[in-house]
C-alpha cells in the first residue's frame, strides 16, 4: 500500500520476468517505469488521477529532464520500494528525487523534472492552484504517516 511518510512517498514494486533482460536483471529502462508509476501513485494519493486531469483537459504532467544512476542490479522476483521525494516546486514544474531500494540497498536513483502542460496545446502551463497548493504544503509541513 503506498503511503506518505513525512515528505517521502513510498510505493512497492515487484520485479516480474517482463522487467528483466537476457542477463536476468532489471532492464535499465524499466526503472523509469517503476519511477513513473510511483509518481502517478503519489498524485493519486493526493486525490488526483492523471486520467481525470486529462479528461477535464486541465493539465498533463510530462517528464522534461531526468538523470539516473544505476547502483546494483535488481533481479526477478525482487521486492523494490520506490521512495519519492519532492525537491523543488515551481509554478509549472517540479523536481522529484526517486530511489529504488531492495531492503536497505540502493539499486537506482534518479532526479526527474516534471512539467505541467496544456493537454490540448502541448505547451507548458501553470499547475492548477488546488494541486499546486497541496504540493506546496508538502514541502513546508511534515505529513503524518498515512495508512
Amino acid at each position: 500500500m503506498p503511503n506518505l511518510v513525512s515528505k517521502e512517498f513510498l510505493w512497492d514494486a515487484r520485479v516480474y520476468f517482463e522487467d528483466t533482460d537476457a542477463g536476468g536483471v532489471v532492464y535499465h529502462a524499466n526503472y523509469l517505469k517503476f519511477f513513473e508509476r510511483a509518481r502517478t501513485e503519489f498524485l493519486r494519493s493526493l486525490g488526483w488521477s492523471q486520467r481525470d486531469l486529462l479528461e477535464m483537459k486541465t493539465c498533463a504532467f510530462v517528464v522534461s529532464d531526468l538523470s539516473i544512476q544505476f547502483k546494483r542490479p535488481a533481479k526477478l522476483d525482487d521486492e523494490l520500494q520506490i521512495r519519492t521525494t519532492l525537491n523543488t516546486l515551481r509554478r509549472a514544474s517540479f523536481v522529484f528525487d526517486q530511489r529504488a531500494f531492495k531492503g536497505d540497498t540502493l539499486m537506482a536513483a534518479a532526479q526527474v523534472r516534471v512539467v505541467c502542460i496544456d493537454p490540448t496545446k502541448g505547451l507548458p502551463t501553470a499547475i492548477p492552484s488546488p494541486i499546486f497548493d497541496t504540493i506546496e504544503r508538502l514541502l513546508t509541513v511534515d505529513c503524518p504517516q498515512s495508512k
